[in-house]
């Protein structure tokens, strides 16, 4: 099998000092490709990008409904956040609307990602809680189907708890083919994570933002919580990040979420297309600039949306003291050929 093409290059000084090789697809929600390079029948796990197909066991258990959950709370459902305040008060009052508490979450805990979250944490003496966890949303959201279902909440992560076999039925149901116990690993936040291949996902996403070939209940829920996630963007990541200021400046077009390990996911709802991203050896600032790219060329971005696309296509690296030495850079694409990648 040849090897995927290079997605991104890393300078130092006038010098590539990293070349970053990965795959790409552009799909519509009947799985016709737009564009697509390197190897996208290869199964990857999608880790967080895909929380918002992970969200719809809440429709299909009934928990939105039950719990009456606001915009706000599906967005959390959909985050991997940065521990900032507007983050734990979200999950705190998402938790006691279930009845529940810090303790019901089986996602542990780790640092605020928000460096200044981190500091003001430090400062007042306190620990991180899993309240800190940047899937703790996702894990309220998957607590609300276990009370909805009306099964123990203890063990939710486990991969044959009814939970983790609702959100597996309700992510088939989104990308259309089954997935399977041989292609199963666990997640960071301790929850199943299966892979599929690349194409799948894209093809997924397009279904979630325009309904196409899904169930009634789906589609309308894909619809509510696309508008949840990029009505509210700053909950589904956090301040400066590109998810969070992608969806901005896109204003309810576009849906962008990223995965551990580098992996891309997204929506451009009025075009009907979806998109996936996987950069071979995990780089996340190399994903960044490579969906940013991908989104310049697909994405019919107008001049203030291009601005801030052009700021992950192309990153400074500073050293400690503050001086740019290099950049992370994507490469392959030509925008000037209305989109095309160089190798297509």
């Amino acid at each position: 099998m040849d090897a995927n093409p290079i997605l991104a290059e890393q300078t130092r000084g006038n010098v590539i000092e990293n070349r970053h090789r990965g795959a790409f697809v552009v799909s519509d929600a009947a799985g016709r490709i737009i564009a697509s390079g390197g190897d996208i029948a290869l199964p990857v796990f999608p880790r967080s990008a895909i929380k918002s197909m992970q969200a719809m066991a809440m429709v299909t258990s009934g928990a939105i409904d039950k719990f009456a959950l606001t915009e706000e709370q599906l967005a959390l459902a959909c985050a991997s956040h940065h521990g900032e305040d507007v983050h734990v008060a979200g999950v705190t009052a998402f938790l006691a609307r279930e009845g529940l508490d810090v303790y019901d979450l089986e996602c542990g805990a780790h640092q605020p990602s928000n460096g200044q979250a981190r500091e003001q944490l430090r400062a007042r003496g306190e620990a991180p809680t899993a309240l800190h966890n940047n899937c703790s949303g996702k894990h309220s959201g998957m607590l609300s189907v276990a009370l909805a279902l009306g099964v123990p909440t203890a063990g939710y992560v486990q991969r044959e708890h009814p939970v983790q076999r609702e959100v597996r039925a309700a992510v088939e149901a989104v990308i259309g083919e089954g997935l399977t116990t041989d292609r199963c690993g666990t997640d960071g936040c301790s929850i199943p994570t299966w892979a599929a291949p690349l194409v799948a996902w894209a093809r997924g996403f397009a279904r979630l933002s325009t309904g196409e070939g899904l169930p009634e209940t789906i589609a309308l829920a894909g619809q509510h919580v696309f508008d949840a996630a990029t009505r509210h963007p700053l909950l589904v990541a956090g301040t400066g990040h590109l998810d969070t200021v992608v969806m901005e400046a896109f204003r309810g077009r576009l849906m962008q979420k990223g995965g551990a390990e580098g992996v891309q996911c997204g929506a451009i709802r009025d075009l009907g297309l979806g998109y996936a991203v996987k950069c071979d050896d995990g780089n996340m600032a190399a994903s960044q600039a490579m969906v940013a790219a991908l989104l310049l060329a697909f994405a019919g971005p107008d001049a203030a949306q291009r601005e801030v696309l052009e700021g992950f296509v192309t990153q400074p690296i500073r050293n400690v003291r503050g001086p740019v030495v290099g950049e992370m850079r994507a490469v392959g694409f030509n925008q000037d050929r209305g989109g095309a990648p160089d190798y297509l």
